[in-house]
């Protein structure tokens, strides 16, 4: 029974996840910057919870998975942005003993490199691949890095356990 109990939470803890990073998608899109050139998605603080709870990981990519349709996203941008996104959270859970400023990282890093190809060549945005990457980059920097970092250091002061 314990072990039904652990999945349920799994289960459970995922899905919180997913809809918490669809929501936050979605407020971001109202506001005109969760898609495009430049992009700050204000979902991409959950990038840091893989440090917390494994249940993370599947959380986070189905949740850009299903934002990434919901934005009417061609199959490359649904593909791929959801792939760095999954990149990202394993990531997160590998350096999850290490610095929580080191947790955001590989999201930064996985969309800095991935994100730019579809931009380019499933939407056909007029640019080099070296801009692309420089404003993902930045939004990357700001919302996983800055506003994650700054949501993992809270979750950490108050102790809120997964």
């Amino acid at each position: 029974m314990n072990n039904r109990k652990n999945k349920t939470a799994f289960l459970t803890k995922s899905a919180v996840i997913a809809a918490l990073y669809v929501i936050l998608t979605e407020i971001s899109a109202l506001l005109g910057i969760s898609s495009g050139v430049i992009q700050f998605r204000l979902s991409e603080m959950f990038a840091v919870l893989p440090i917390f709870t494994p249940a993370a990981i599947p959380g986070l990519f189905i949740g850009c998975l299903i934002s990434n349709i919901l934005a009417g996203g061609v199959i490359w941008d649904v593909i791929f942005g959801s792939l760095a996104t999954l990149i990202g959270a394993i990531g997160a859970w590998y350096l999850r003993k290490k610095s929580v400023y080191l947790a955001p990282v590989p999201t930064i890093a996985a969309n800095m490199f991935i994100v730019p190809f579809v931009l380019r060549y499933a939407y056909g945005m007029e640019g080099g691949i070296p801009f692309f990457m420089l404003t993902v980059g930045i939004g990357e920097f700001v919302c996983a890095g800055i506003l994650g970092v700054f949501l993992a250091k809270t979750l950490k002061k108050h102790k809120v356990m997964f």
